[in-house]
């Protein structure tokens, strides 16, 4: 959650810089920071969807090894939840790389 919150927040930011004419007036490389806020981001939803998927992967587990009980870590609709949770991270992961590629090839032409 951290991580969607800290993306959006900055690209309003980074939205209203250019709607309302700041980056003419900034002297900042645009196409460097574009790179590095992409990549950063990737980075962030990367390790985001592998802390998920480590999470959801835990399912089956006992909540306790010496326990007599059989609950489990994640009830199923947590679990459901989970696998979700999972496959959006993923995607956005995947969005952020190909955005850190293009903004790459912009910053390096």
């Amino acid at each position: 959650m951290f991580v969607a919150v800290t993306a959006w927040f900055l690209s309003i930011v980074f939205l209203c810089v250019f709607l309302f004419g700041y980056a003419n007036r900034i002297a900042v490389n645009w196409n460097q920071t574009d790179f590095l806020f992409h990549g950063a981001t990737f980075v962030f939803y990367f390790g985001a969807f592998l802390l998920q998927a480590a999470t959801t992967s835990l399912h089956h587990f006992p909540r306790k090894f010496n326990s007599t009980t059989h609950e489990k870590i994640l009830a199923d609709h947590e679990y459901n939840i989970s696998i979700a949770a999972s496959i959006f991270a993923f995607a956005t992961a995947v969005c952020y790389g190909c955005s850190t590629a293009l903004a790459l090839r912009r910053w390096r032409l």
